[in-house]
């Protein structure tokens, strides 16, 4: 059983949507007071439900968390929260004409920092942190479904599992508010500025070529195998569940992508995980490293 919360105007209905059209039984702006009734009957369906709480239904978020605390919920449920930076979820409501929900506040500004400050408590207990800031809602979608896949898969694993994501990024559109761990890759040498590779990504052969050609390329690599090596037990030992590690430049294009393409094949060789790689500037989302990243991998 999924419960969904978020912003307004995060993609919450983008979410259900997706877990609609995968077979989920879906419930949007459930009263507060109903949610017992409604878990009760989603088990005696025995049918993967997802349901959404959110301000819109007058409850704080402290009441909802207290009434997700105090229920029978099942033991395996799971909590994923929406969220968007504050200017982008300004345009939508600008270009939506909609009024923000939340109450007693005409300001728009002004109601979504209090809806987010509101839902911190639901926040900090969630399972999965979906930042649609710079996805569109395919890609949101997408996102939804490689969590349900991750739940598919921890279903036939051990509990102390780790779910992991590889991302890329670029600096100049934020960091991933969603990342455990970033990684600055901007110190190594930059394709961009080689008229042939510019027009390349971090995926292709020809930029790996030139990053391979420098040694401190390979030892920044080592360098963060090394220390994945010495945290992820550590981090297994905390009973963490999910993990997102991530690394960026500065067009999120060439070193950021490379670098996470490496760790992600190298992650997978050393039986770690089966991580799920995200380039976020290239607006790829895939379950597996490119041929040129598993290509001289050390296993």
């Amino acid at each position: 059983m999924l419960l969904i919360s978020g912003l307004s105007g995060a993609g919450k209905s983008t979410v259900l949507h997706a877990l609609e059209d995968a077979g989920f039984f879906c419930t949007d702006n459930l009263p507060l007071e109903m949610l017992q009734d409604w878990i009760l009957s989603m088990q005696g369906r025995k049918q993967q439900a997802a349901v959404c709480l959110d301000t819109r239904s007058g409850f704080t978020a402290l009441a909802i968390k207290a009434a997700i605390e105090d229920m029978a919920v099942p033991s395996d449920w799971k909590l994923v929260f929406v969220e968007a930076e504050n200017e982008l979820l300004q345009r939508r409501f600008s270009t939506v004409r909609r009024r923000h929900p939340y109450p007693d506040s005409d300001d728009l500004v002004a109601a979504i920092q209090m809806e987010r400050e509101s839902l911190r408590p639901l926040r900090d207990m969630a399972d999965l942190i979906l930042d649609s800031s710079h996805l569109t809602p395919y890609e949101l979608a997408e996102q939804v479904d490689m969590f349900r896949l991750r739940l598919g898969k921890e279903q036939k694993q051990m509990a102390n599992t780790m779910a992991c994501t590889v991302m890329s990024f670029s600096y100049k559109n934020g960091l991933p508010a969603h990342a455990d761990i970033v990684f600055d890759m901007r110190f190594l040498p930059n394709p961009h500025y080689q008229a042939e590779l510019a027009a390349c990504t971090g995926r292709d052969q020809a930029v790996v070529d030139f990053l391979q050609s420098f040694q401190e390329v390979a030892q920044a690599e080592q360098y963060v195998q090394q220390w994945l090596t010495f945290i992820w037990p550590q981090l297994q030992k905390e009973r963490k569940h999910y993990f997102t590690l991530a690394f960026g430049c500065s067009g999120g294009r060439h070193r950021s992508v490379y670098m996470a393409e490496r760790l992600a094949a190298w992650l997978q060789s050393q039986l770690m995980a089966e991580p799920a790689l995200q380039h976020r500037e290239l607006g790829i989302v895939q379950y597996t490293a490119s041929k040129n990243a598993l290509a001289g991998v050390d296993a």
